[in-house]
C-alpha cells in the first residue's frame, strides 16, 4: 500500500548494501536531503538512529531486496517507524540515466515524503523462517530436476530410450537400475548419476519431513487445511502458500491478490486499441510456481477421490462446499478452453490464475 509520512516527521531514506547503507535524511521543514553513508552492523545503525534525538518522530525507508528484513527489525526493536518499498512500484523518469547510491537515497527520500512510495509487509520472524523451509524445498525439487534431466540425456546420447510409459516411475526406475554399459568409463558415469540423484531424493525428503511439523502449527494450521481442501492444493504446497502470503486480507480484492502472483495479463492499450500479451511476471514467482503446479489438477473430470476425502475430515461442511464448487468452475472452464486453446500452457496458466481467486476468497471468508 502508499506510505504516507506525517507532514512533522523526519525521512530517513536508505540504500542498503551488503557492507554500506547510503542515507538520505529530509527534515520537515527542508526540500534538499542530507547525505551520509554509515555501515551495516547493528551499532551503525544504532548510531544513526541517535543522531535524531527521538526516533519516534522518523520514518525510514529503504527497498526490498537481497540484505532482507533485519534492517527493518532492527530499526522498528530501536522505536523508528521503518517501511520496506517494493523496487518494481517505484516511480521512474524515462530520461534519467544516472543511478548511484546517493542518487537513489536521495530520491526514496523524496519520493517517500511525497507519498508515492508502496511498502510491503514484513514478515514475522517465525514467519519467514517457514517460508524460508518452502523455498528450500522448492530448490531441492529443481535440483532433483536437474539430476534426473542429467541422467535422462545421457541415457538418451547412448541409445537407452525409454519407451514404456511415463517416466520416473517405479517401472522406470527399475529400468534404469538394469542398465549395463561394457565400457567401464560409461558404468562409472551411469553410477555417478545415480548417485547424485539418490541423493537429491534423499535431501527432498528431509527437508519435506521437516515441514510436515508445520502444517499443523499455528498460525499456518488453520490455513493450511482449508486450502488442501482444494483440489491440486497439497499440505505442502498450501504451507508454501500460507507462508508466501501470511496475512491474506492485506489484499482488499481476489485481483491484487493475482497481480501479486503475477498471473495477470500485461496490456498494451492506447486510444481506441485494446491489446493484452502474456502474464506480467511481476509477483511472487514461488506462489505463482506453486498455483500453476496446483492448476493442471483440474485438467480431469471433477471428482473427490480417497486422498481428498481424507483432506475434507474434520473440516466446516461450508468450506468443502465451497472446494467442490471451485472444482466444478475450474475442471469444466479446463475442458472448455482447452478445446479452443492450442497452448496448454495459457490454459493451464489462466486456471491458475482463477484458483488464485478462490483460495483468497477462501482465507478472507469470516469463520
Amino acid at each position: 500500500m502508499l506510505v504516507h509520512v506525517p507532514p512533522e516527521s523526519s525521512v530517513l531514506a536508505m540504500d542498503v548494501h551488503k557492507s554500506s547503507i547510503s542515507t538520505a535524511v529530509l527534515e520537515p521543514s527542508s526540500t534538499a536531503p542530507v547525505l551520509d553513508r554509515v555501515g551495516t552492523d547493528d551499532e551503525s545503525v544504532r548510531r544513526l538512529v541517535a543522531r535524531f534525538g527521538d526516533p519516534r518522530r522518523v520514518w525510514a525507508c529503504y527497498e526490498a531486496g537481497p540484505t532482507g528484513y533485519e534492517l527493518a527489525r532492527v530499526l522498528r526493536a530501536a522505536g523508528v517507524h521503518c517501511e520496506v518499498i517494493a523496487p518494481s512500484l517505484i516511480p521512474t523518469r524515462s530520461g534519467d540515466r544516472v543511478k548511484t547510491d546517493k542518487r537513489d537515497a536521495k530520491r526514496l527520500a523524496v519520493l517517500f515524503r511525497a507519498g508515492q512510495l508502496t511498502s510491503v509487509r514484513v514478515p514475522e520472524v517465525a514467519e519467514e523462517a517457514v517460508r524460508d523451509l518452502c523455498r528450500a524445498r522448492a530448490d531441492m525439487i529443481i535440483d532433483r530436476s536437474r539430476a534426473r534431466l542429467r541422467l535422462g540425456t545421457f541415457l538418451l546420447r547412448h541409445g537407452r530410450v525409454w519407451r514404456d510409459g511415463d517416466n520416473w516411475t517405479m517401472k522406470h526406475e527399475r529400468w534404469i537400475c538394469a542398465q549395463r554399459f561394457g565400457d567401464r568409463a560409461l558404468t562409472q558415469t551411469l553410477s555417478h548419476y545415480r548417485a547424485t540423484l539418490t541423493a537429491r531424493d534423499a535431501a527432498l525428503a528431509a527437508v519435506e519431513a521437516d515441514l510436515v511439523a508445520w502444517c499443523d502449527r499455528t498460525p499456518f494450521g488453520d490455513q493450511v487445511h482449508r486450502m488442501a481442501a482444494y483440489r491440486g492444493v497439497s499440505h505442502l504446497g498450501a504451507l508454501t502458500l500460507s507462508s508466501e502470503v501470511c496475512d491474506w486480507r492485506r489484499f482488499p480484492v481476489a485481483g491484487m491478490f493475482m497481480s501479486f502472483t503475477g498471473l495477470t495479463p500485461s496490456e498494451y492499450s492506447s486510444g481506441e486499441h485494446t491489446r493484452r500479451g502474456g502474464i506480467t511476471h511481476a509477483g511472487n514467482a514461488h506462489l505463482r510456481a506453486q498455483l500453476v503446479e496446483a492448476a493442471w489438477a483440474y485438467k480431469s473430470k471433477a471428482y473427490v477421490g480417497p486422498t481428498m476425502k481424507k483432506r475434507h475430515e474434520g473440516l466446516d461442511p461450508a468450506v468443502v462446499a465451497r472446494a467442490w464448487a471451485a472444482q466444478l468452475r475450474l475442471c469444466s472452464k479446463f475442458h472448455r478452453l482447452d478445446a479452443r486453446k492450442t497452448n496448454r500452457n495459457i490454459v493451464v496458466t489462466a486456471i491458475a490464475r482463477e484458483l488464485a481467486g478462490f483460495l483468497w476468497a477462501e482465507m478472507t471468508t469470516a469463520r
